[in-house]
């Protein structure tokens, strides 16, 4: 089937704008999908996934976060942006996942996250529109949680790259950095404060924290290799979700090509990966 995308626009509840693109097929449909990035990762970078899934029939929305990627305009705009990573959950990832919704009422709608999505989740008052989650690589990110080398980085990611640079440029030069895209200085603030907590994000818990109510089946992989999201850190994250239905996979030591962080969104798991995750997206299982 060929596939269909169209671009827009959508204004969140907090008021800021965020780019959106929609992947389809002229057909009628019974399942939706929403790609929730990963962190300063543009929405380009799934479009392959997405083209894959409208292919089969399933409509894919995917969307940059406020200030980053085309819902930015400028580094003038990032340094005024002032939400922070709560405000991607409740505002952006909540918008996107009720717009799904309200254009396909009937369809089986599920979110899947890549790395920080699945934290954001925690955030989302629209999860009840929601009937199922895959999380990629979705993990916590206290610093002593990693190993080795990594461990070193991720405590000069929290206690020196972020608090140096932030106010020097007033928004995090990720670019700078050959990292990801630049990031608006609430969120990274934010990001830094869980970062030096051992229970991150659920240090600073109160009534915007909503991972108890989410009851949704969540299928959670992690891969070896991932520096960026260990076991352990997907195992933690997956543990937050105290009433969910969680079925975890930790992908196969013994398998020849493994993805690291970002290979699942790459072709070359096609067969691997995405025809699995497929099937669970219309059959609640990978075989």
């Amino acid at each position: 089937m060929e596939v269909q995308v169209k671009e827009s626009r959508l204004r969140t509840s907090n008021g800021y704008p965020i780019a959106v693109s929609k992947f389809f097929c002229n057909t009628p449909t019974k399942h939706s999908l929403v790609i929730s990035s990963a962190t300063g990762v543009l929405q380009k970078y799934y479009a392959n996934f997405a083209n894959f899934c409208a292919s089969k029939g399933v409509v894919v929305y995917t969307f940059d976060y406020a200030g980053i990627g085309k819902s930015n305009s400028s580094i003038k705009e990032l340094k005024k942006y002032t939400g922070n990573l709560i405000s991607w959950g409740q505002n952006d990832q909540a918008a996107i996942v009720a717009l799904a919704k309200e254009e396909h009422p009937d369809a089986t709608l599920t979110l899947m996250t890549h790395s920080v999505g699945g934290q954001i989740l925690g955030f989302n008052p629209n999860h009840g529109l929601i009937d199922k989650v895959i999380m990629v690589a979705s993990q916590g990110g206290y610093w002593k949680d990693f190993e080795g080398y990594h461990q070193t980085k991720m405590w000069l990611f929290w206690y020196v790259l972020i608090p140096l640079l932030t106010p020097l440029f007033g928004y995090f030069p990720s670019k700078k950095l050959a990292l990801f895209e630049n990031l608006p200085k609430n969120m990274v603030y934010e990001w830094a404060s869980w970062g030096r907590q051992s229970s991150y994000m659920m240090h600073f818990k109160n009534a915007e924290f909503l991972f108890d109510k989410i009851k949704l089946p969540i299928l959670s992989w992690s891969f070896p290799k991932d520096f960026y999201a260990p076991e352990k850190t997907v195992d933690w994250l997956a543990d937050q979700y105290k009433n969910a239905q969680i079925q975890r996979v930790h992908y196969a030591e013994e398998k020849k090509r493994q993805p690291g962080h970002f290979g699942f969104f790459k072709t070359a798991f096609k067969e691997l990966l995405w025809e699995q995750n497929l099937h669970w997206i219309f059959n609640d299982s990978l075989v």
